[in-house]
């Protein structure tokens, strides 16, 4: 995509949601922090499912720790990996306890030393909760990336980098959430809905499909 055809893009994808926000379910950073590990492998569907109650009864890592491993799992059991993600939410959760006072901290590269969190959720952590501008690249956005032309490359790293570079403000702020958004629900992995994107006309899939009349 060239620069207009960038700003084309996500102008449309803002007008059509101006304020895009995650859809995971949380009251606070660390159910925040928390919901993101769990999501890895998974849905946000049925995270929020699977959290319902556990935050309910889990406000902070030291409620997290006295629920323990074992209760944590009775919780999140329906969620892949859980046997793994429990553990890793018990370590990351101790961590915050005796690292950082209970909070969830702002710094995305001490995010990635915690117990279960790499490059993509610290990402998200830090943009959502701190508003700092980053560029989470989860499944979704690192098809949209290529799939688009808007920053094509062969590692999560390099479409984040890519994105960062080419998606100028007041766009790269909410990108991600756009990106997700529109990967999700449009531009989806299997038989995109390219007959009913605002954004087919900027796109340089090859393979899209059109009708006649949107084609012309």
């Amino acid at each position: 995509m060239t620069a207009p055809e960038i700003t084309q893009f996500f102008d449309y994808l803002s007008r059509i949601n101006p304020e895009p926000v995650t859809e995971l379910a949380y009251d606070n950073g660390y159910h925040l922090l928390v919901a993101v590990v769990l999501s890895a492998q998974a849905t946000d569907v049925g995270v929020n499912k699977a959290t319902r109650a556990l935050f309910v009864a889990v406000k902070t890592p030291q409620q997290m720790l006295d629920l323990g491993e074992d209760g944590l799992r009775q919780h999140i059991r329906t969620i892949g990996l859980f046997n793994a993600k429990a553990r890793h939410v018990i370590a990351l959760s101790r961590r915050l306890v005796d690292d950082f006072g209970g909070e969830v901290p702002s710094d995305r590269d001490v995010l990635e030393t915690l117990p279960g969190v790499g490059r993509k959720t610290a990402n998200v952590v830090v943009s959502v909760l701190f508003g700092q501008e980053t560029c989470a690249v989860d499944t979704h956005v690192f098809r949209v990336a290529n799939r688009t032309g808007l920053a094509p490359g062969k590692t999560p790293l390099l479409v984040e980098n890519a994105i960062m570079k080419r998606v100028k403000p007041p766009w790269r702020r909410n990108a991600h959430h756009w990106l997700i958004l529109h990967g999700r629900y449009t531009c989806t992995a299997r038989s995109p809905k390219c007959g009913s994107c605002g954004v087919a006309d900027v796109c340089q899939f090859r393979s899209k499909v059109l009708t006649p009349a949107e084609a012309g």
